[in-house]
């Protein structure tokens, strides 16, 4: 009889001969995992959506573990247009805004909010556990580093790595990481805009890191990027109270 993982938590070591034998599944299941995660947010009270930030801040970066000795493009890299990009999707970020710029008004504009439901409520961690408190404090510290550190690399392989090469063929890893292809291009920048409420700035940002691989020929550089906007955003958040953006 073949053995099975009892517990991905008591053997760890259970991910790594799957991954190791599939390079799609090693850049595609760590991504569906932590996206199962943030679906579990708020799914079971108000306060989930914060503690299933932390456990799946937790679970991904075990899974970014997991996965590095098999994705090789998953390295940081440090450029001059990485901080630039980083910044100019940061100033896009907060800057983009209008009637149809956000899921929530452009749906809203069709007459679909009732059928998609009704729009989230605010991600506020002072709100849920007291202002100030420590509580909020290690919330807000988690979603910093979380959303700085762990979101970077994860969707990066997966959009970069793996959808934008996908879609111009099956067998993606014989796509060249800087090679342009334009309907990958836009449709993995389309995706990727409207994984996020903020769609339109979402858009430009997808384009704008999916430039960085092509111009770099590397992930490194995109995942920087990624990074520095994250944080930027998560200090303009706390900084401005804007926590719509979280």
């Amino acid at each position: 009889m073949v053995s099975s993982c009892h517990s991905l938590v008591n053997d760890p070591m259970c991910l790594r001969k799957p991954f190791a034998a599939s390079p799609l599944l090693v850049r595609v299941a760590p991504f569906v995992i932590f996206l199962a995660l943030t679906f579990c947010q708020g799914q079971f009270g108000e306060a989930s959506r914060y503690w299933f930030y932390l456990a799946k801040t937790l679970a991904g970066a075990w899974l970014i573990w997991e996965m590095r000795p098999f994705v090789s493009e998953m390295r940081w890299a440090m450029s001059w247009e990485a901080v630039m990009v980083g910044v100019a999707v940061f100033a896009a970020w907060v800057g983009i805004t209008g009637e149809w710029t956000t899921q929530n008004s452009l749906w809203a504009k069709f007459g679909l909010t009732h059928s998609l439901g009704a729009p989230p409520k605010t991600w506020n961690p002072n709100e849920q556990f007291g202002d100030g408190s420590a509580l909020a404090w290690l919330i807000i510290v988690t979603r910093m580093a979380g959303s700085t550190l762990i979101v970077p690399p994860l969707e990066e392989v997966f959009y970069r790595s793996f959808l934008y090469r996908y879609i111009a063929k099956p067998d993606f890893q014989s796509v060249p990481l800087n090679q342009f292809l334009p309907l990958p291009f836009f449709a993995t920048a389309a995706v990727f805009g409207f994984s996020h409420n903020e769609w339109l700035a979402g858009i430009f940002c997808g384009a704008a890191y999916q430039w960085l691989v092509i111009r770099k020929n590397r992930l490194g550089d995109a995942m920087t990027a990624h990074a520095i906007t994250n944080f930027l955003l998560g200090l303009w958040v706390v900084w401005r109270g804007a926590w719509h953006f979280w």
